[in-house]
């Protein structure tokens, strides 16, 4: 064993300084402060080396982690990040939005000793950015160029990923992409105080000059059929992500000023682009000054209130119908919006909105928890003659998302969908019925992780790579 590691027992677990409050909410650039060396290899020094690795395990992407946080402990970063980089096509977006709570953080050893986990997250960012300021990370080189193309409609991680990995192998790769940027929920989804925007443009801008050809603000149904794309290319991979919001049917949910959560982060994250947005200047999607309350637990309402934080919104209002340990959203993001003045009103749930054309207020239950659901997780229960009034200028529903129709938007009424309108897939191939087109991310799994769409596009980039060669093969067989 290396004696730069096992340095649990002498050296404490440490993060990278967050910026005061003060401060970070007068702005939305990132809210940590980058590690610097000395303390990127002291923090990688704690790993203990697992014999089993539970970091690792329990990270979607399967990543080296005690091989790199080793690496970086020896000061070895090129081969650090070349090791990190191998099973993550996107590092240091991982790095900065992972729940590493929940996953490799959340099951590393010796935080389940009482020593306090191995900080993998700022450690994955730092030899990714460091790699980047050292000109470590290069566009593509093709050796075999191959004829065969793939055609990806939708630029998100699922997408972006999956689109890299065919592209080593010589595919031609054309992203198609709604939007009028690549990086879907990663560039419009995510505020800036998580992941500025620089570190999207600059990986799409590199898988750019590798090859991959982007067609934005196309619109497949409208712009060109799914059954058009597939004469044009020799497979087809369907990441769309899910972007439909989830309703809330109660009393008064047709007001104005009720809004589903991405128009409101899309609007803001516009802005910080450097677009004109009218309904954001005009003050419609703009918090400055209104009393903002966002319905929802997970860490898309966490992005919602903390944006309107930074909007100088007069205050703001977080409405849970659980407790705090019962929270979806990362324990971090929690702690954070806190930290910047969000209050959370925990065991509450809306019954009616009020107002005469506009919301001007919430009638709200209160919540008791209940016996568990078959989940595990108790349920909540409405208090009777407990409700009370909150005052709202905006209302943001931040209740999740479901798949929007694509066998309508796509004109292909035989592709075919699941009850829960995800596409049908090949659970080993993540082909769908239509052949030769596959599916990947959020699209076939339900509103989740980065990381998880990473790995889906990963995966399925194999597959597609699979039946290339067997459609070629049979190809050669005829001639």
């Amino acid at each position: 064993m290396s004696q730069n590691m096992l340095k649990f027992i002498k050296i404490g677990q440490q993060t990278p300084p967050k910026r005061k409050v003060i401060s970070r909410n007068e702005d939305f650039k990132e809210i940590y402060k980058d590690f610097i060396h000395e303390k990127a290899s002291e923090q990688s020094s704690r790993c203990s080396q697992c014999g089993v690795p539970f970091c690792q395990i329990h990270c979607p992407l399967s990543n080296n982690i005690p091989d790199w946080l080793k690496l970086t402990a020896e000061g070895r970063l090129r081969e650090a990040y070349e090791l990190s980089q191998s099973t993550n096509n996107m590092p240091e977006v991982c790095g900065r939005i992972c729940p590493q709570d929940r996953l490799c953080e959340g099951n590393c050893v010796i935080e389940q000793s009482g020593h306090g986990t191995v900080t993998i997250g700022s450690v994955e960012k730092y030899i990714t950015d460091n790699a980047w300021e050292q000109g470590w990370v290069n566009p593509l080189k093709i050796k075999n160029e191959k004829k065969q193309s793939v055609g990806i409609i939708g630029a998100g991680p699922a997408g972006l990923a999956a689109g890299e990995e065919l592209r080593k192998q010589g595919y031609q790769i054309t992203i198609y992409d709604r939007y009028d940027r690549a990086g879907g929920l990663l560039i419009y989804g995510i505020p800036n105080f998580k992941l500025e925007k620089f570190v999207i443009e600059r990986r799409t801008k590199l898988l750019e000059k590798g090859g991959i050809k982007f067609i934005q603000n196309f619109e497949v149904g409208k712009d060109s059929s799914l059954n058009e794309l597939r004469k044009k290319h020799d497979a087809i991979l369907i990441a769309t992500g899910v972007y439909k919001a989830r309703e809330i049917d109660l009393p008064g949910s047709d007001l104005g000023n009720i809004f589903p959560a991405m128009e409101f982060l899309t609007a803001s994250n516009k802005k910080g682009l450097g677009d004109k947005v009218e309904l954001f200047d005009n003050g419609t999607l703009n918090a400055e000054g209104k009393n903002i309350v966002v319905i929802g637990g997970g860490d898309t309402a966490m992005d919602c209130v903390r944006t309107s934080i930074r909007q100088k919104a007069k205050s703001v209002k977080c409405l849970y119908r659980r407790d705090k340990e019962n929270m979806p959203g990362s324990v971090r993001e929690v702690a954070n919006a806190e930290e910047e003045g969000v209050e959370f009103v925990w065991l509450s749930s809306p019954k009616e909105f009020v107002g005469l054309n506009k919301v001007e207020s919430l009638i709200v239950n209160k919540i008791k928890l209940g016996e568990p659901d078959d989940s595990g997780r108790r349920k909540p229960e409405v208090q009777k003659n407990l409700e009370f009034n909150i005052k709202a200028d905006i209302v943001i529903k931040a209740l999740g998302f479901d798949p929007e129709n694509l066998p309508k938007l796509f004109g292909s009424d035989h592709l075919q969908v699941t009850r829960w309108g995800t596409l049908r897939t090949n659970f080993e191939t993540m082909e769908t019925n239509l052949d030769g087109v596959f599916a990947a991310g959020d699209i076939i799994r339900g509103a989740s992780l980065v990381v998880w769409a990473i790995k889906d596009g990963r995966d399925a980039a194999i597959s597609i790579k699979n039946f290339l060669v067997s459609k070629e093969s049979e190809k050669e067989k005829v001639a």
